[in-house]
């Protein structure tokens, strides 16, 4: 199947793998955040026209630095203790009535939730009711709104709220002794 045409699972599971790569590392996520925006990812850029002002530096070269997954790991481990997350999403559903899927993911979702309440503090990135009009003066935080639709010129932009964002304010997953295999998320059970 082409890559641009992947099926709902297929996207699913490029989404969840994203997100714990991003989550694991700061770089990546900044990446990610450049070319949701338009921009390209600093390895990526372009390099600069050769008429370009001798007074401008250059810039930094983009410093790679290995993601160590332990973080997502440990949170995949998490989501599978309290939610039976991986259990869920490996399950093939195509079997079962809509009404067994939606009482499944019901548990799944209370699960889910309590793990992310439990593991980090996360608030809305704007305050406002979503629909609310609101005005981003010029020198708006790009990286924390992003502008959507007809957009011409430079801010202030005036608008209507359709996503109120999320941030992590705090991140308090547990110590893991040196010892522990984070890649075990869930293990094997075998009852005598």
């Amino acid at each position: 199947m082409p890559e641009s045409n992947l099926s709902f699972f297929g996207r699913l599971s490029v989404a969840l793998g994203s997100f714990f790569a991003i989550l694991g590392d700061g770089e990546l996520a900044a990446n990610v955040r450049r070319l949701r925006e338009g921009g390209l990812a600093p390895a990526a850029a372009a390099p600069a026209p050769a008429a370009a002002p001798a007074a401008q530096p250059a810039p930094a070269p983009a410093v790679i630095k290995e993601a160590t997954p332990d973080a997502a790991l440990q949170l995949l481990g998490l989501l599978q203790r309290n939610a039976r997350f991986v259990d869920f999403v490996e399950e093939d559903i195509a079997g079962y009535a809509d009404a067994d899927i939606g009482a499944a993911a019901r548990i799944v979702h209370e699960g889910c939730r309590a793990t992310l309440r439990d593991h980090f503090a996360i608030r809305p990135v704007r305050s406002e009711s979503e629909g609310s009009r609101v005005t981003l003066p010029a020198g708006f935080d790009a990286a924390a709104v992003r502008v959507t639709g007809n957009v011409v010129g430079e801010a202030p932009f005036s608008g209507s709220l359709t996503h109120r964002g999320w941030r992590v304010e705090e991140v308090k997953l547990p110590q893991l002794v040196k010892t522990h295999d984070a890649r075990i998320i869930a293990p094997a059970e075998v009852e005598l």
